[in-house]
């Protein structure tokens, strides 16, 4: 399984649209509402602007993606860090996230939110990147949690 990232443009719009669709339907269906579901492709172009995507790739075929925005003095917020269903629990979200650490190798703070009962992603932030809880808040009509990772 090679796993590699790609920088994601305004032309990948599409596609991107797709893999987060795929990713978030379940949230979608669960809660009514997803911000990350559901986008326009000219939504889409306007984000790549606003907030650089890096695209997973699992033997070339694009898997997830990597959005992360640079609050500035090491401060990094990760706006999704999605994988498509079928490649969960392969230990793609992970090492993607070691790629972030490097590729951004200045952090100092990464901030991130997940819906409060997604009880796989707490897990899967708390116990395999290192994330600890810093607060819940409500996000339109989801509880989620705020998570951060400091050194």
């Amino acid at each position: 399984m090679l796993i590699e990232y790609i920088n994601a443009t305004k032309n990948d719009a599409k596609l991107l649209v797709d893999i987060y669709n795929a990713a978030f339907y379940s949230d979608f269906i669960k809660y009514g509402e997803c911000p990350a579901y559901g986008r326009t492709i000219s939504d889409m172009e306007k984000s790549i602007e606003r907030f650089p995507k890096t695209i997973i790739l699992c033997d070339k075929k694009p898997i997830g993606v990597i959005s992360i925005q640079n609050k500035g003095n090491g401060n990094y917020y990760i706006g999704c860090l999605c994988v498509i269903p079928e490649y969960q629990s392969k230990g793609i979200g992970t090492q993607a996230f070691k790629h972030i650490q490097s590729v951004y190798s200045d952090w100092k703070k990464i901030t991130l939110i997940t819906p409060a009962d997604k009880e796989e992603n707490i897990k899967f932030y708390t116990q395999k990147c290192g994330f600890s809880i810093a607060s819940k808040s409500m996000d339109g009509n989801v509880e989620v949690i705020n998570f951060h990772i400091e050194r």
